[in-house]
C-alpha cells in the first residue's frame, strides 16, 4: 500500500505545528480549557527551554522587541491599563493563539499585571473574577492580582465577556 503525504504549508492546511509549553516548565499554567501560557517578569531573565511565539507585555514602557510577536499595552505598575479594551483585545489576542502557539504574558515583575493578564484569560474561560484571583493564585502566584484596581479590571473584562457590546 502507497502511502499519501499532505506537503502543503502549516499555513495552507491552517494548523501550527508549534511545540508547547511544558506543563512544568518555570512560570507555565494550563487552563481549564487546556490552553497552556506562561507568565514571567521582564526584569528577570528568560527561562531555559522554547521562546515564545507570541507575547503580551504589560508595561508602562515598551521593552526592546523581542525575537518573537508581541503587543505592547500600556500599564503601570499597581494600577490599571492606560486603555482597558485595548488590554482586553490584547489579551483575547493571546488566548486565542494559545490554541496553537506559546503564548508569554509579562510585566516587569510578573506578580500584578501579569497575574492580573493571567486571571483575565480566567475569565475567558468563564471563571467569575474572584474564582479567577483564586485560580491564578493557587496555579501561577500567591501573590498575583496585588490590588483592588486589578480586581476592578477582572470585574471590566467579565462584564465585557458577557456583554461584548458593553464595549
Amino acid at each position: 500500500m502507497v502511502e499519501k503525504h499532505d506537503l502543503r504549508t502549516e499555513d495552507e492546511l491552517g494548523v501550527s505545528m508549534t511545540e508547547q509549553w511544558s506543563v512544568d516548565a518555570p512560570g507555565v499554567i494550563e487552563l481549564p480549557s487546556g490552553r497552556r501560557f506562561r507568565g514571567r517578569g521582564l526584569r528577570y531573565d528568560s527561562p531555559d527551554g522554547p521562546t515564545p511565539t507570541f507575547a503580551v507585555h504589560l508595561t508602562d514602557k515598551p521593552t526592546a522587541e523581542p525575537q518573537w510577536e508581541r503587543v505592547w499595552v500600556r500599564w503601570r505598575d499597581f494600577w490599571l491599563p492606560a486603555d482597558p479594551d485595548e488590554a482586553l483585545r490584547a489579551l483575547r489576542q493571546a488566548y486565542d493563539r494559545a490554541e496553537s502557539d506559546r503564548v508569554e504574558i509579562a510585566c516587569g515583575g510578573g506578580i500584578g499585571r501579569t497575574g492580573t493578564g493571567l486571571a483575565t484569560l480566567c475569565v475567558f474561560e468563564g471563571m467569575a473574577p474572584d474564582e479567577a484571583v483564586n485560580w491564578v493564585r493557587r496555579h501561577y502566584h500567591r501573590r498575583a492580582v496585588e490590588v483592588r484596581w486589578q480586581r476592578r479590571f477582572l470585574r471590566h473584562a467579565f462584564s465585557a465577556a458577557v456583554d461584548p457590546t458593553d464595549r
